[in-house]
């Protein structure tokens, strides 16, 4: 797509730091990184967000998921790491071009705060959203 930030990446038409590339998927480090070693992986296909990702697409990139993590645990010895991905505007999503953050923990309270307003249901409550989701499957 020829106005995608990432899309200009993948072909070299804006500078990145460069990771990993294959021929499906590439990884570079975030210009505004939370931590040291904060690092991007997109697919080379583009699609906004995980909604659109053909099943291929989301297959090629989470293989190399892994690979990735441990070259930054390798590198910089975190006590955790954090995948994240934003799935629309309303979830923080703010370049439309499918992307997984690989975030480096070495604090526990440094960098990246997640504070989850967890909701009660009943377990016939929770049936009923299963039920929901795999008629949809």
């Amino acid at each position: 797509m020829s106005d995608c930030l990432f899309c200009k990446i993948i072909d070299g038409s804006i500078p990145s730091t460069k990771v990993y590339e294959d021929e499906h998927v590439y990884a570079f480090t975030d210009i505004a990184p939370v931590a040291k070693g904060h690092t991007l992986l997109i697919p080379k296909h583009h699609c906004q967000d995980l909604f659109e990702m053909p099943e291929d697409v989301a297959r090629n990139l989470y293989a190399v998921a892994p690979k990735l993590a441990n070259a930054i645990k390798a590198a910089f010895n975190p006590i955790g790491m954090n995948t994240i991905n934003n799935n629309g505007a309303a979830a923080g999503q703010t370049v439309f071009h499918y992307h997984l953050h690989f975030i480096p923990r070495y604090d526990e309270k440094e960098g990246l705060g997640l504070i989850w307003q967890t909701q009660k249901y009943t377990p016939e409550q929770l049936t009923d959203v299963a039920n929901s989701i795999k008629a949809n499957l």
